[in-house]
């Protein structure tokens, strides 16, 4: 098979000759996807590096424990508010342009980021860096399934979701090597160089894809979303300090529903939604997006948990925190850039692929909860089952999801699957966050809402003690609520996964 040169060109379109593209995929795809997984990477650290910033934060800009959650927040709601409207973008505008648009939008927020001098700042630019990152996410997940034979998905996509790991995971590393040697604001302008070199490879190397039928970006659904989710987070971290009986807590919690509610009816209404709710029809499509929210919400969540421990209860600094956690990465990046994860993945099948991959991961978050108390060892152990339950699930999770949508609808679905990822994380940092808030408050033998403060309050090294017991506590509470989210998950995805492979086995017969 031969393919002309138009398609091979960036900024060419590689949808002109279909039938020519699909047996054999793009002639430089694995470069291609080196140079996406890149920009990926950029976006993906941000959403863990401030975690080891956590206690600089604290100090040099006074931030109390809602502006430390808002700060990683604000990054992530507004990525999960506007990821389906840039999957629409992308599919109708051109993947390659909307990821070239978002690393330039991606650079500027890191860069008002790392100069902010307030709480306030930070958590706006914070935001702004999310408009970015959403185009980013949408794309590149979208241009691998454009690139790609439907044989060589799988494998790609396990790489590009080792990648997703190694940034998640990555964040407190980069961040602590950053922070034992520069001011916090160096986290946010690393990405600067970075950004400039992936802008390069972009514009050389990746081609241009678009759905010429492509709708119209659905701006009405995109405020929806991001209005309502916003405020169901922001009436989540509110309930530990106000209440959760509250007017202020109940006002907010109301007004998520009934926007959300309000989002669900416009995007059965409009002509061209953000969000077609018929892909929920699909069962594929909704097993994996289900166990999606579940696993996200207890990963998410725990991981911003386990860095607060290792620093302000083992008193390891930021760095030395970075590097106890980077063993999950490294499982990760050693079963999936080997193509292991994706060979156990093929001879188990997608449905007991998921339910092993969050069963070990599930186990991995128990594991820290009730062994790490006996020292490191216990957290180790846990890092890995993690990573090995996060190579052989994930990967397996996002090709079904994006294998259940039309292809000329990658960049939506990709949305889709980076929305939820977000969202889960999120309302994960938010809830498991409240559940070490309350458990810690109530244990604590002084007034305080945070551990500094109750450290800074204690009188004597018995009470610094009890502190500290009862954060530990606390984080072990949150840590299994997470584990339960996770397996909860993965046997829910499984099971729907199942009952869809067996109703396409009948359809056939």
């Amino acid at each position: 098979m031969t393919t002309s040169s138009q398609e091979h060109a960036p900024g060419r379109p590689l949808e002109r000759n279909p039938a020519a593209l699909q047996p054999q995929g793009h002639s430089r795809r694995w470069l291609i996807l080196g140079v996406i997984c890149l920009a990926q990477l950029t976006v993906l650290l941000d959403n863990t590096v401030l975690n080891v910033a956590i206690p600089s934060l604290t100090r040099e800009l006074d931030a109390s424990t809602a502006d430390i959650q808002w700060m990683i927040n604000a990054y992530s709601l507004v990525q999960s508010g506007l990821l389906l409207s840039a999957g629409n973008a992308a599919d109708r505008y051109g993947r390659r342009k909307m990821l070239l648009v978002g690393l330039v939008l991606f650079g500027a927020g890191s860069l008002v980021a790392g100069l902010a001098q307030s709480s306030g700042q930070l958590i706006a630019a914070r935001a702004g860096m999310g408009v970015g990152g959403a185009l980013l996410l949408t794309t590149t997940l979208a241009v691998v399934m454009q690139i790609f034979t439907p044989e060589e998905q799988p494998k790609a996509i396990g790489i590009w979701s080792a990648v997703n790991s190694l940034g998640f995971a990555a964040g407190p590393l980069v961040g602590g090597v950053m922070l034992n040697h520069f001011w916090w604001g160096a986290i946010f302008l690393v990405n600067l160089p970075v950004v400039a070199l992936a802008l390069a490879a972009v514009a050389a190397y990746v081609p241009e894809s678009k759905n010429r039928q492509g709708d119209r970006p659905d701006l009405v659904g995109a405020v929806l979303s991001t209005i309502g989710m916003t405020a169901l987070v922001y009436a989540i971290i509110s309930g530990p300090g106000h209440g959760w009986t509250s007017g202020r807590v109940l006002a907010t919690a109301t007004g998520a529903a009934l926007v959300l509610g309000l989002f669900a009816y416009w995007e059965s209404r409009t002509p061209h939604p953000m969000l077609d709710l018929h892909f929920f029809r699909n069962r594929r499509f909704t097993g994996a997006v289900g166990g999606l929210v579940l696993i996200t919400f207890g990963m998410g969540g725990a991981l911003f948990l386990l860095t607060q421990y290792l620093q302000f209860v083992l008193g390891y600094g930021p760095l030395e925190a970075g590097l106890r956690t980077a063993p999950m990465a490294m499982t990760v990046v050693a079963l999936n850039f080997t193509g292991v994860g994706t060979r156990w993945a093929a001879r188990m099948g997608t449905p007991l692929s998921i339910a092993v991959g969050m069963t070990l991961m599930a186990g991995g978050l128990v594991s820290i909860a009730t062994l790490t108390g006996h020292g490191y060892a216990g957290t180790l152990l846990g890092l890995v089952m993690i990573g090995a339950g996060t190579a052989i699930g994930s990967p397996v999770m996002a090709h079904a999801v994006m294998s259940s949508v039309p292809r000329e609808k990658a960049g939506v679905g990709a949305g889709i699957n980076g929305t939820l990822a977000e969202f889960g994380t999120g309302l994960g940092v938010a809830v498991l966050g409240a559940v070490l808030g309350a458990r810690f408050a109530a244990l604590i033998p002084v007034a305080a809402t945070s551990l500094p403060a109750a450290m800074a309050a204690a009188g004597s090294d018995g009470e610094r003690e009890r502190v500290t017991d009862a954060f530990s506590a606390g984080l072990e509470t949150s840590l299994l609520v997470g584990s339960v989210a996770v397996l909860l998950g993965g046997l829910i995805a499984a099971a729907l996964l199942r009952r869809a492979d067996r109703a396409d086995s009948r359809e056939k017969a």
